[in-house]
């Protein structure tokens, strides 16, 4: 205890010179903590923004389309998929592991209500999609079955779409033009955000049907730009991929999967390469604060020598009178640890005041990790107690007669 206050007593003695002791320690501790806390949360906004495309999902796109130049596309720009396509996919005979499946096709387009007009995108839908996109309504009714036979001109609002239209979400039963066509408001859908590629919120949804033969016609009127497709489980996507697979192979006569006309992604896949890059991009980031740990570090160690230097005379004194090295040693050990545990604590307060108030400014997700916040401690003090040895073991090995004559 005697050890303790002797230490504590030397660090107050030099208050500014601690201070920028620390300083190295806490940036680094800080900058741990954010970098871990910003992968943390980016991860967990790209899995929630791919789940909110629907559950237990996999994504059917086109393959490539070739101009008249015969310049091609990439893959998603072609015209290979139909309805037809999607309603082989919907039968339990031919695959059972799928559940549920949506058709879409989309357009960019101009509405008006009134004097007010809004451009954003039209997509033609079936009456599966909300289950199978898991989207709710927060007023009316969704596109039914009877809609979709009945080419019927009615539209599901996206939350943003019908509050820059309207000023309101509460629109159920107004009117919209779309391409001079007029149609009902019959619903609006509850906010799901934005995910990677769109605005879910500013949407406006039509019968597929009605988008086939009113809104788009001419050559493209049978194709659908993406099907959606809900496995029966997560457990049954791997199943519910190869049915579907096999079943486009068959249907567009491709014998080899090399020449598929169309791709199969799944949310699995997406998500685990969202998370590969931010697992990446958090070492790295991590990596960097590490290197401020390391000149914190070596400023501790270079603030106990110029320490050692100052008080040669105390320590030749303390010998004097009978201190054993080891206790000369662990004073030093003790003050370097203190140095290194004040910087991770004041370090780690920084670090999550940063936490809670960067996420509203940087619009990203920062998720707290208290595993973090626990080993950035023990690494501060680690720091303290590594880079103090060698001054520590340095003022041990004085000898009381030469520490007693410096000056």
């Amino acid at each position: 205890m005697e050890t303790a206050r002797t230490s504590w007593s030397a660090i107050g003695s030099h208050k500014m010179r601690s201070a920028l002791t620390v300083l190295g320690i806490l940036i680094g501790i800080a900058a741990v903590i954010l970098t871990v806390g910003l992968g943390l949360g980016t991860q967990k906004d790209v899995s929630s923004q791919i789940s909110s495309l629907g559950s237990n999902l996999l994504i059917v796109s086109p393959g490539s389309s070739t101009s008249s130049t015969g310049v091609r596309g990439g893959f998603g720009t072609g015209s290979t998929l139909t309805e037809a396509d999607a309603t082989a996919l919907s039968s339990k005979v031919n695959a059972p592991d799928i559940a549920g499946v949506d058709a879409e096709k989309s357009s960019s387009q101009e509405l008006t209500a009134g004097s007010t007009n809004w451009t954003t995108t039209v997509v033609g839908v079936t009456p599966s999609y909300t289950s199978v996109r898991n989207r709710t309504l927060s007023e009316g009714t969704f596109i039914t079955a009877k809609d979709q036979a009945d080419e019927a001109s009615v539209v599901v609002l996206g939350s943003e779409t019908a509050t820059e239209l309207f000023g309101s979400t509460r629109v159920v039963g107004q009117s919209v033009t779309i391409d001079s066509q007029t149609f009902q408001v019959i619903g609006v859908l509850a906010s799901s955000g934005s995910n990677s590629t769109s605005n879910l919120d500013d949407t406006a949804l039509v019968p597929l049907s009605t988008m086939a033969s009113n809104l788009v016609g001419g050559s493209q009127a049978n194709s659908v730009s993406t099907v959606y497709l809900q496995a029966k489980s997560a457990d049954a996507l791997p199943a519910a991929y190869q049915e579907a697979k096999a079943l486009l192979l068959n249907r567009h006569n491709i014998a080899s999967a090399d020449d598929a006309d169309f791709t199969i992604s799944s949310q699995d896949a997406l998500v685990g390469a969202a998370t590969s890059v931010y697992k990446t991009l958090t070492i790295l980031l991590t990596g960097i604060a590490a290197l401020s740990l390391l000149v914190g570090g070596i400023g501790v160690m270079n603030i106990m020598l110029v320490s050692v230097s100052e008080r040669t005379r105390e320590i030749g004194l303390r010998k004097a009178l009978g201190a054993p090295p080891g206790a000369i040693r662990n004073q030093f050990l003790v003050e370097a640890g203190t140095l290194g545990l004040t910087g991770g604590i004041i370090g780690a307060a920084l670090g999550i005041v940063a936490a809670l108030v960067l996420p509203g400014v940087i619009g990203s997700s920062i998720e707290v990790s208290g595993l973090a916040i626990g080993l950035s401690l023990i690494v501060s003090i680690g720091i303290g107690i590594i880079f103090g040895v060698y001054p520590a073991t340095r003022a041990a090995r004085l000898a009381p007669i030469d520490a007693l004559r410096t000056e």
